[in-house]
Formats: C-alpha cells, structure tokens, sequence
C-alpha cells in the first residue's frame, strides 16, 4: 500500500515558513527562541542542530502546535506549517499532517505488542480495520520490524524501540516527520540504521523530515538543508556544505564531521584540495581516489 500524500515537488511549496517566531516560555525571563526566520520546503530532509540549551526543541514544539497550545507562554511572529496557521490550528488537527518522534521512544510506547501501538493512532480516528491493517503492515515493512509486531515494546532494544515510534508516525502518514535526537540513546550502529530508515521515508515518500541531532557524522551525509541555532536564533541556514564547512558553525560548537574537519587540515595545509567540502567518509574516499588517479 502506497500513502496517499498530496503531490507536491520540491522546492515549490514552502511546508514549514516562520517569521520573526518568538517564544518565552512562562515564567521564564528571556525567550527560548528569538526572531528565527526559517523555509523548510516539502520533500527536505532538514538537519537542525546547536549546542544544547539553544532552543532546537522549543522550535519543533512549534512546529506540530504543542506551542502555543499545550505550552501556553507567549507567542510572537507568524508560523505556517503546510496551510495551517498554528495559532489558530488545535494541536489534534496538526497531528494529522505532522508526526513527533521523541527523544526517548519509551515515552511513546505504551501497549502491549508492536503492532497495537502502531495502530493507537490509527484506532483514534476510527479507521475502518481493513484499511489500519494495510497502514500497519506497510509501516511495520519500511521500519524493518514485521518480525517483532507481537512483541512487547518494552522487551525491545532502544534502537528497535525508536522504530516502533517511528513506525507508529508512517502508518499515519503525515506529510511532515520531526524527530527530536532519536539517537541519543543509541549506539553509532543503531543510530545509522534509524538514519538509513528516515532516508527510505524521506526519499520513497517525499516526506519532509526535520531531523534535531549533534551526530552529524552520521546525519550530514542524509540531509540537504541545515539550520544551526545558538541561544534561541537562527545563526545558519543553507546547504550541507556550506553550513558546515563555515568556521562560525565550528566556533559555536557545532559537532562538524570528522571528515570535514580533516579535509579542512589537508586544505589548510596544501595536501589537498577540491571543489566541493566531504561530509562523509565515502566522499572522502572517492576524493582521494580521484586525487590518487590524476583527476
């Protein structure tokens, strides 16, 4: 079973546009985001990252209508996401067209086997049974986890956790994925394999994906547009490459690929020099290669 999203191609539909978006939590003495300008358009696989405390959390509770509606603080600037008006938008209704994985998956899962947590969502809207199914088996068969659909979720690894929450998100199909750190408990192997599971979505599917992480030496190589946040703003915003590879990305803090950082050393030192900046260890690869063969 094919989802059924609307047909929309990249780079002519902004699904996600802020302006001047500004949050205080209540109580709080300064805001949490401050003036963050953002496009994200549909079908981008979007990495947002920042040192901690920067306000990347803040913002996707913004995107899904957690804030303002749940986390009632105060709101400023304008915030779309798809045609919505969040302000104006109830949370049940944004949570059709955008799903959340958390941090920790365990905070999402709560039944008794894989397969009735996936479907929880699904249950909610009265989904006639016959078509819950075909969405819970196509779920379960792009996350890699048919095999553990009778199994309870808490007998299951972290990484087989996470891709029980994510599963539970495709089967409702959203046009819009936001998923909060879903490695950090995780090991480099478990985290590869989530990240090669958000491509397959974000590439089969065309759904944009708005990716929180600090591994970036796993991310950078899936992603084609970061933002990077300090201190509640927006401080980059463009292509992998040129985020990345910029020396005010590294100052902040951001956790630049290993590669990058090795291929800016060689440059520095006339070892080595291309057009574009590796992100990954395959490009590198393919880079010396190249160099090793004269090109």
């Amino acid at each position: 079973m094919e989802p059924n999203f609307a047909s929309y191609s990249v780079g002519l539909m902004a699904i996600i546009k802020t302006e001047g978006l500004t949050y205080t939590y209540p109580v709080a003495t300064k805001p949490a985001v401050e003036d963050v300008s953002i496009t994200i358009e549909k079908g981008e696989f979007a990495v947002l990252t920042g040192p901690s405390g920067c306000g990347k959390t803040t913002l996707c509770r913004c995107f899904n209508g957690l804030i303002p509606h749940f986390y009632r603080g105060d709101l400023q600037g304008h915030i779309r996401v798809i045609d919505f008006d969040v302000r104006e938008t109830p949370i049940h209704k944004l949570a059709l067209h955008v799903g959340l994985v958390f941090q920790n998956p365990e905070n999402q899962l709560f039944a008794l086997s894989v397969e009735k947590d996936v479907a929880f969502g699904l249950e909610n809207l009265g989904m006639l049974r016959e078509e819950m199914q075909k969405r819970v088996n196509y779920a379960l068969e792009t996350s890699g986890i048919s095999h553990l659909r009778l199994k309870a979720p808490h007998e299951l690894s972290g990484g087989q956790q996470q891709r029980v929450a994510i599963a539970g998100i495709i089967a409702m199909q959203p046009e819009v994925m936001v998923l909060d750190e879903p490695t950090s408990f995780l090991d480099p192997l478990g985290a590869e394999k989530i990240f090669k599971v958000i491509r397959i979505l974000n590439q089969s599917l065309n759904m944009t994906v708005i990716l929180v992480e600090h591994r970036l030496d796993l991310a950078a190589r899936y992603a084609n547009h970061v933002i990077v946040m300090d201190r509640g703003k927006v401080i980059l915003d463009g292509e992998p490459k040129e985020v990345l590879s910029s020396e005010k990305a590294r100052l902040v803090g951001v956790g630049i690929p290993k590669v990058t950082r090795l291929y800016q050393r060689l440059e520095e030192d006339g070892i080595l020099k291309a057009s574009e900046i590796p992100l990954s260890s395959e490009e590198m690869i393919a880079l010396l290669r190249g160099v090793l063969a004269g090109d």
